[in-house]
Order: structure tokens, then C-alpha cells, then sequence
């Protein structure tokens, strides 16, 4: 038995049906993922909320291994170092000064004065 071929009106029509079922079909997924996130950002708010009133806020916010691997880091690009601040007992980041480097430099000022008469 020999098919017909389709016709172009239904050829349309089933790609925009097939278009119609994907995206139906991506954001039913999409949905449900960020169902997902919401439940177990609601779950570790409670969590953190329990950790909390169980008086658990009181211990060192960075272990210390890490601390050490982000001074390191800091040292290798080069950036500035946190400075212990005893008052507010954590680290503090100096403030950088005005950059001195000829990037900030408006250079549409120079083409103008350099403009031929």
C-alpha cells in the first residue's frame, strides 16, 4: 500500500503541534524544577532557623582551611588582604584607593582637539 505524501498545510499544522508539545513538555519540567529548589530552600530555612534558636550561631562563620585557601588566593591575583577588626570580631577589606592607570582616560577628548581644520 502506497502513503500519500502530506501537504503542506498539514505538514504546518503537525509542526506546530509538535512545537505546541515541546514546549508544553520544557516548561512543565522547568516548573517542576523550580518547585524542587523552592522546597529545599524552604527546608534549609528551617533548618538554619532550628540551628539557630539551638544557640549553634556563635562558632567561626569560614573554617579555617578554607580561610586559608581564599588568603592564598588573594595573595596570588594580588588583592587586597581582609584585616582582622576585633570590634566587629571579622575580617575587614581595606578600601582601595583611586586608581591611578590611564584607563579611566577619555580619550574622545583627545580626537577632538586633534581634529584637521
Amino acid at each position: 500500500m502506497r502513503s500519500e505524501p502530506e501537504s503542506a498545510a498539514a505538514a504546518f499544522t503537525r509542526a506546530g503541534q509538535d512545537a505546541v508539545t515541546y514546549a508544553r513538555r520544557v516548561a512543565g519540567t522547568a516548573l517542576a524544577r523550580s518547585e524542587h529548589h523552592r522546597e529545599e530552600n524552604r527546608e534549609l530555612l528551617k533548618a538554619y532557623g532550628r540551628h539557630r534558636s539551638a544557640g549553634g550561631g556563635g562558632g567561626e562563620a569560614t573554617p579555617s582551611a578554607l580561610r586559608g585557601a581564599a588568603q592564598r588566593f588573594r595573595a596570588a591575583c594580588g588583592l587586597p588582604m581582609p584585616v582582622e577588626d576585633p570590634v566587629r570580631s571579622g575580617p575587614v577589606v581595606p578600601a582601595r584607593g583611586p586608581q591611578t592607570s590611564d584607563d579611566d582616560e577619555d580619550f574622545s577628548q583627545l580626537r577632538i582637539l586633534n581634529r584637521p581644520t
